[in-house]
């Protein structure tokens, strides 16, 4: 294992602030009023380097789907320690850690609500969206009991679903978002969550004299092992989209209609976060490392969305669920991980000159 990754979500966070204190940042707490599998405190940790009044501002988010967090950590954590502050040339950078900490630290995509966060930046006060789609899966998405026979049985009809409807609707039907299902996958929530309202904070408070801002959040799950693939949330008609790829590089795609490895969705944040500044230029990418076969994905989320829902998190079941669920979003071949914190590391370097040079 390299060394700026870890092993959970406490080693995650010892590790970040011992690498802010050493790279001299200014560090703010937002604690969650929820403990870890462990008991352990659960904060989202932000570290700042520059001026607080800087006009440009690399911006970097770990943890958004919790046990994708390992990715985003150590880019972060090596960040800091590499001492690429030096790089900054009058610009701030603001490392936000775990912006969704029970997640990271129960091994859970979701939040403590269930909530996938990137479906949960939707107007609450007018109607939510209808996942018709969804509705026709999700009974055996998430069912009540997860035996081996039943396993066998929904897999079966998901897998028929999928053949007669084609994968890439099959894919658009699970995880574009859905608001009935509390227990379900990519849930949105019925109101922003913790984790909403605290990045909206961070980033508010943070940002309030910035005029240019780079965002890059940290995902794994989707696409070939150890491949990083930037996405954008504008379409390629969109200037905004054209003005990204150009500091983040060619190989970026369009999450609408442009052959990602993600669906498309609503109620994400790449599209939400511009919009909390309305005085900046703001440039958001997702980096998406892969590592394991979609199919393997889907199963582990199966599993523990049914652990949560019907089962007991705490119990000797929950140990091999909690394998299989962290398998899917994080690997501890050093092979993987250095290939997810090079493109990590060169994608902050890039975001950099996309500030020198905007």
């Amino acid at each position: 294992m390299i060394n700026s990754f870890s092993r959970d979500y406490s080693e995650a966070r010892d590790k970040f602030l011992d690498a802010a204190s050493k790279a001299g940042a200014r560090v703010t707490h937002y604690p969650l009023d929820k403990a870890g599998p462990g008991g352990q405190e659960l904060a989202t940790d932000v570290a700042v380097i520059g001026p607080d009044d800087a006009k440009a501002a690399l911006v970097t988010v770990s943890g958004t789907h919790g046990v994708e967090g390992f990715f985003g950590s150590a880019t972060q954590i090596e960040w800091l320690l590499r001492d690429e502050a030096a790089k900054l040339g009058g610009a701030a950078a603001i490392h936000i850690h775990a912006i969704n900490p029970f997640g990271f630290a129960w091994l859970r995509r979701t939040n403590e609500d269930n909530v996938d966060l990137n479906r949960n930046w939707i107007d609450f006060t007018q109607t939510v969206p209808s996942s018709p789609l969804y509705d026709e899966l999700a009974d055996d998405l998430c069912p009540v009991d997860w035996s081996t026979a039943t396993q066998a049985r929904t897999g079966a009809r998901l897998q028929a679903w999928a053949t007669q409807h084609g994968w890439g609707k099959f894919q658009k039907a699970v995880s574009q978002g859905q608001w009935a299902h509390r227990r379900g996958l990519f849930y949105g929530g019925t109101q922003p969550s913790w984790s909403r309202r605290t990045l909206s904070q961070i980033l508010t408070l943070q940002l309030a004299k910035a005029a240019r801002v780079c965002l890059i959040d940290f995902h794994t799950g989707l696409g070939p092992f150890g491949y990083v693939e930037p996405i954008i949330g504008q379409p390629r008609s969109d200037p905004a989209f054209a003005r990204t790829r150009a500091w983040i590089g060619g190989t970026a795609r369009s999450v609408v209609g442009d052959d990602s490895v993600s669906a498309e969705v609503k109620g994400d944040s790449l599209n939400a976060i511009p919009h909390l500044l309305p005085a900046a230029q703001v440039d958001a990418v997702a980096l998406e490392c892969g590592l394991r076969p979609v199919d393997a994905v889907l199963q582990a989320l199966r599993a523990d969305a049914w652990l949560h829902a019907y089962g007991d998190p705490l119990s000797s079941e929950a140990k091999p669920i909690k394998k299989l669920i962290r398998d899917a979003f994080h690997c501890d071949e050093p092979v993987w991980q250095g290939m997810a914190l090079g493109q990590g590391l060169a994608a902050c370097r890039a975001a950099l000159g996309g500030l020198q040079d905007g």
